[in-house]
């Protein structure tokens, strides 16, 4: 880091180094895209020191226009109005483009379908203010204007905005409910793998049994609640405390490839307030056809 910027804040930097908006450098931060020192940043008004080593995992550009053909993808939409649209993603399904995914993402099956998304939030996330994994189904919530966007991050990061998610996993869970809380970051060895670490971002997932099997394997239906909302929070909690979702090869090891074609985790509930009523909104998506065949094969 140069002298003449020591002591900005970094997301000040950043912007004016990559030409990008400070909601999209928060955006970035938040995914832990910023490191300095080869550490992800958790503030932006983090203040940079003079050779410090400051590194930038730049988004790729979205394509605008509306895609069609192969490239289009159908999104189920389940409720729309003038602020938000709450969709119910399939799994197999990328949200957003990012590395080595350009094409045939959830984004551009929004634009093809609410070209004015382009102009709202970020621009390699137009109207996406949180996530789900490739192989995660169930809902989303969108924005569709950029008050929306605000108010809808600021619900996120005070964290009112209600999320359920049910997930198969291998073992049986003695305790009726739990709580997972610890920090989860990027594994050292593979920026694109998260783990429980000392260096990581606070994390809590909420956990509540719902129903225990024996056949054909151990195995515990669970519902989760996220307190926060860190990359493969979920994930890597369950595997932390001994029990990985089941067909999640990446991190519940051979094992979990047998008994689920993907990782049993459904988006099942979502609740937030409506930007501009105020109203409490609910939604609920059932269990996939492919999630529940996977239940009916336990007793």
């Amino acid at each position: 880091m140069p002298a003449a910027l020591a002591g900005e804040r970094v997301d000040k930097v950043v912007a004016l180094l990559t030409g990008l908006a400070r909601s999209e450098v928060a955006a970035l931060v938040e995914a832990g895209g910023v490191r300095v020192g080869g550490r992800a940043v958790s503030a932006r008004s983090r203040r940079l020191a003079e050779g410090d080593d400051l590194e930038v995992d730049l988004p790729t550009p979205v394509e605008v226009a509306p895609l069609s053909g192969e490239s289009a993808v159908e999104v189920a939409v389940v409720h729309a109005d003038e602020a938000v649209l709450v969709v119910d993603k399939a799994a197999g399904v990328v949200v957003h483009p990012g590395a080595g995914q350009d094409t045939g993402t959830l984004v551009a099956g929004l634009l093809s379908r609410y070209p004015e998304l382009a102009g709202v939030g970020t621009r390699d996330r137009p109207g996406i203010v949180h996530r789900l994994d490739k192989g995660t189904s169930g809902l989303l919530v969108v924005a569709r204007t950029n008050e929306a966007y605000r108010s809808l991050t600021a619900q996120l990061k005070a964290r009112t905005v209600g999320r359920r998610y049910a997930a198969m996993v291998w073992g049986v869970v003695e305790a009726p409910a739990g709580l997972v809380d610890a920090p989860v970051g990027r594994a050292a060895r593979d920026p694109t793998r998260m783990s429980v670490s000392a260096r990581g971002r606070e994390a809590r997932t909420r956990y509540e049994v719902r129903r225990r099997f024996t056949e054909p394997s151990g195995a515990t239906l669970v519902d989760c609640r996220l307190e926060t909302g860190r990359t493969h929070q979920i994930r890597v909690h369950l595997a932390a405390i001994g029990h990985p979702v089941l067909g999640d090869r990446r991190y519940g090891g051979s094992r979990s490839a047998r008994l689920s074609p993907r990782p049993f985790l459904h988006a099942a509930s979502l609740g937030f307030d409506h930007p501009v009523s105020g109203e409490r909104l609910s939604f609920e998506s059932p269990l996939p056809a492919d999630l529940q065949e996977v239940l009916d094969g336990f007793a």
